[in-house]
């Protein structure tokens, strides 16, 4: 693994030295939301309006609320068929199928020793990956064992932002951007520059830096910056090589040039 100065000289000459990434603007749809969360192979839209979780598609949109637990904080479709969404004001977690039906509900108050849960994705499986905000520790967890499979070491910067997929997990930090494998081993570790959110599919990355989106390619590194013209960027989803990105207004699609 590469040093930190290393790896901070190398991220810092990759910003400014590649080639940004070509983006070709595809279409635009009009559409409303408080947050875009995700847009699947399928096109399906996943998103959510006033603590309502909807999925859209050509022919219907469906929804799931639950008003006990009032706001999402966060939700998850990177699985389709276990969609997850968070409700932190009570520290809980519900399990949805593809037809937004409740599948596992999890009240992490109740679960012996008690997890005081921040951030939650998906994992492989009956598993989340979830960050225990007392112990400052990302946790694979299964939830209908109630058994956590792995931890990792504590982090020691504030967590911004978390994805996942079935076999990693990224953290976003004030200080890095931390890649974790599904046995809670840390095996990346990028300074941040300024970045405030990610998304990722197929291991490739999407960071946010104010109205400015980069890139980190799968298995490497390397920051490079893509090729937007000026919009507003308040929330965006990565799907293979097709961007979206939301203004509040509109559904933008870009398809990227990344070979």
């Amino acid at each position: 693994m590469k040093t930190y100065f290393l790896s901070f000289l190398f991220i810092s000459f990759s910003i400014v030295a590649q080639n940004p990434i070509e983006a070709t603007f595809v279409s635009e749809t009009i559409f409303k939301a408080e947050t875009l969360v995700a847009v699947d192979n399928f096109k399906s839209i996943y998103y959510t309006n006033n603590d309502v979780f909807y999925k859209k598609n050509d022919t219907k949109t469906i929804s799931y609320n639950n008003l006990q637990l009032g706001t999402i904080t966060t939700a998850n479709a990177f699985n389709s068929l276990k969609i997850n969404l968070f409700y932190k004001d009570f520290n809980t977690a519900i399990i949805l199928d593809n037809r937004l039906a409740v599948i596992f509900k999890i009240d992490f108050n109740n679960i012996q020793p008690y997890k005081n849960v921040s951030y939650i994705s998906t994992g492989n499986d009956n598993t989340l990956w979830l960050f225990n905000q007392d112990t400052q520790q990302l946790e694979v967890y299964d939830y209908k064992n109630n058994i956590t499979q792995a931890k990792s070491l504590p982090v020691k910067s504030n967590v911004l932002d978390m994805k996942s997929n079935y076999n990693y997990c990224w953290l976003l930090t004030d200080r890095y951007l931390l890649t974790y494998n599904y046995f809670g081993t840390m095996i990346s570790k990028i300074e941040n520059q300024g970045f405030t959110s990610l998304d990722e599919s197929d291991e490739n990355i999407i960071l946010r830096k104010e109205n400015t989106l980069f890139y980190i390619k799968k298995n490497t590194e390397t920051i490079i910056p893509i090729d937007l013209p000026n919009l507003l960027i308040n929330q965006f989803s990565l799907t293979n090589e097709t961007l979206y990105i939301y203004n509040s207004e509109t559904l933008k699609q870009f398809q990227l040039k990344t070979n």
